[in-house]
């Protein structure tokens, strides 16, 4: 038992190193964009910050979900958040999982460049929207006689720079439309839709999704409004980025990662250059090689370039 204990866990060292090695490779070559992604993430923080000191609190306006949904209250405000933390922490986990196990189908550092891709296009629609129009916030600490639902005005530029994490961002008003926790639950169960594996999963992914909106309203943390545009826009936003961008590396036919093209440019490229290598009787590296798709969408089987009749 002892040895093979020690046995696998020498295999999962040898595999995490490996994989290690390959995202730094990655890394290096996208740095750019992760990092990008991540300063937007205080640019739009900064922006949420900024239209609060616009927010003038009143009356709530008359909404369906309000009517339809009974309010669960003060006491109960954590609920949504929970439920949003789990969402977040899960596929933050999952997109780790190729470092641990040996079935993997993306590369960690790829699928981050699509993710944030998503909320930086998403969150600058957002940016436009809630300045365009500020409602008067259903939250509790936004409505009128409460001390948080108007901030002071600031004494310089640095003090709109300086965001107070985490209430800052928990105690914000005016940043309605639309919602920031659907923009998140919405992307990475859409990437889980399009790169995950396991169809139950998918299935509770949307599930939770629409109980997060309901918790949302509910909770009285947006109108409805808020949430319904978030649920077009970001599958809008998925959609459209996926047609600009290239397709991300499938790794579960074994594929290497230098061995998939980045653009289909690069794609054409790649082919034309095999054919001429073919055509003058030379041979290709099976490793070049992998499955192409015909128009019956069967994928051929590598050939052994060696036997073909010149």
């Amino acid at each position: 038992m002892t040895l093979y204990i020690g046995r696998e866990a020498s295999k999962l060292w040898k595999r995490i190193c490996a994989e290690t090695s390959a995202e730094s490779n990655l890394f290096i070559d996208n740095w750019k964009y992760i990092i990008a992604g991540f300063v937007f993430q205080y640019i739009h923080g900064v922006a949420a910050r900024g239209v609060h000191y616009l927010h003038r609190p009143g009356p709530t306006l008359q909404d369906l979900g309000f009517f339809l949904l009974p309010e669960l209250g003060q006491d109960k405000v954590y609920v949504s958040e929970t439920v949003f933390m789990f969402v977040f922490l899960s596929f933050f986990l999952w997109t780790f999982h190729p470092f641990v196990f040996k079935v993997k189908k993306f590369y960690t550092v790829q699928i981050w460049c699509r993710v944030l891709a998503y909320l930086v296009v998403s969150q600058t629609l957002r940016i436009f929207t809630f300045y365009s129009t500020q409602l008067p916030g259903p939250n509790y600490h936004c409505r009128p006689g409460s001390k948080l639902a108007r901030l002071p005005e600031p004494d310089g530029v640095l003090e709109v720079l300086v965001i107070n994490f985490p209430q800052g961002v928990i105690y914000g008003c005016g940043d309605l439309i639309f919602s920031s926790h659907m923009i998140f639950t919405l992307v990475f169960v859409l990437t889980y839709q399009k790169y995950g594996t396991r169809r139950c999963i998918k299935q509770f992914g949307w599930s939770i999704a629409v109980i997060q909106s309901l918790l949302i309203v509910a909770s009285r943390k947006h109108y409805t409004v808020d949430v319904v545009v978030a649920w077009y826009t970001v599958n809008l936003v998925v959609f459209f980025v996926d047609k600009k961008l290239p397709e991300l590396s499938d790794r579960t036919n074994g594929s290497s990662l230098l061995l998939l093209p980045l653009s289909t440019k690069d794609k054409d490229n790649w082919t034309k250059e095999e054919n001429h290598k073919l055509l003058n009787g030379n041979s290709v590296n099976p490793a070049d090689r992998r499955p192409r798709s015909q128009s019956n969408g069967k994928n051929l089987e590598d050939v052994n370039i060696n036997q073909v009749d010149t």
